[in-house]
C-alpha cells in the first residue's frame, strides 16, 4: 500500500492527523525535497527508510516504489497532492503494476497563504470564483494568461510564477485593469521565515525582484475585501424571508 500525503504548506502542525498518523507508522519515507518540513520526518520510528526524490527522475521514483511497494510506504508531497505534485503519472504507473495506494489531502499553499494574510477568496459582488493556475514559462500551460486574466471577476492564485510577475502585471495592463489593482506575493507561506509584499500591478515588480525561490502570486480585487452585495447567509432580509 502506497500512501500519498499532503505535507502542507510549510507549518508543520498543517499536516492532518491522518497524515501524521501515516507517517508515524511508515516503514518507507520518499519526501519531495526541501519543501517538505523536516520537522515532520521526526515522526518516523526508527529503522525508518527516509529518501528524498529531488535529484529522482520517473524511473528512479518507479523503480524505488516497487522495490519497497510490500512496505507501508508513504509519498510525502508537499501542499495537496492534487495540485502541481505528478500526482496522476504515479498513480498511472501504480494502476499499471496493480500496486494499491491511498491518498491524504493536505494544505495546499492557496489555503496557507490566505491564512496568514487573513483573507477570504469569495467576496459577495466581486468575486465567487477561484483560479489556481500557473504563468507560462518554460513549462506550457494550454490556457494562455490572457485568457485566464479575462476572467476579471475572480480571485487568482499563481503558483510557481513569481519570475515571470511583469508578464502578469503587462498582460493585466493591456486587459485595462487598473493600475491599482491589487497584487500580493507571499514567500514561503506558514513557514519561519514566510515574508508578504503587497502592492499593485504598478509597483510589485520592484518589491520582489529579489525573489527567485517558492513564493505565490495573489491577484485581483477581492484583496480589497470589500463586498459590493450583503451576503445572503447573515442578511437579516434573507433570514426573515426564511422564516416566512
Amino acid at each position: 500500500m502506497i500512501k500519498f500525503v499532503g505535507a502542507g504548506p510549510g507549518d508543520p502542525e498543517l499536516i492532518t492527523v491522518k497524515g501524521q498518523r501515516a507517517l508515524q507508522e511508515a516503514e518507507v519515507v520518499l519526501y519531495t525535497g526541501s519543501l517538505v518540513p523536516m520537522e515532520l520526518l521526526t515522526w518516523c520510528k526508527n529503522g525508518t527508510i527516509i529518501e528524498n526524490s529531488a535529484d529522482m527522475d520517473y524511473k528512479d521514483i518507479f523503480d524505488f516504489i516497487k522495490k519497497f511497494a510490500d512496505k507501508k510506504f508513504v509519498r510525502l508531497h508537499t501542499g495537496d497532492p492534487s495540485i502541481f505534485s505528478t500526482l496522476a503519472k504515479q498513480i498511472e504507473f501504480l494502476d499499471e503494476n496493480n500496486i494499491e495506494y491511498e491518498i491524504i489531502p493536505g494544505v495546499t499553499a492557496a489555503f496557507g497563504v490566505a491564512s496568514s494574510v487573513g483573507i477570504e477568496y469569495t467576496i459577495p459582488g466581486v468575486s465567487q470564483t477561484l483560479i489556481i493556475s500557473r504563468i507560462e514559462g518554460r513549462t506550457p500551460n494550454p490556457q494562455s494568461l490572457k485568457q485566464l486574466l479575462s476572467n476579471k471577476n475572480s480571485s487568482f492564485a499563481f503558483y510557481l510564477s513569481v519570475t515571470l510577475i511583469k508578464k502578469l502585471c503587462e498582460t493585466a495592463c493591456y486587459l485595462n485593469y487598473t493600475k491599482e489593482t491589487p497584487c500580493w506575493v507571499v514567500q514561503k507561506a506558514t513557514w519561519d521565515d514566510e515574508k508578504i509584499y503587497k502592492g499593485t500591478i504598478d509597483n510589485i515588480q520592484k518589491k520582489v525582484s529579489h525573489i527567485n525561490g517558492v513564493a505565490l502570486i495573489l491577484f485581483g480585487d477581492f484583496l480589497h475585501q470589500k463586498g459590493k452585495v450583503e451576503s445572503h447567509l447573515y442578511a437579516k432580509k434573507y433570514k426573515e424571508e426564511r422564516s416566512k
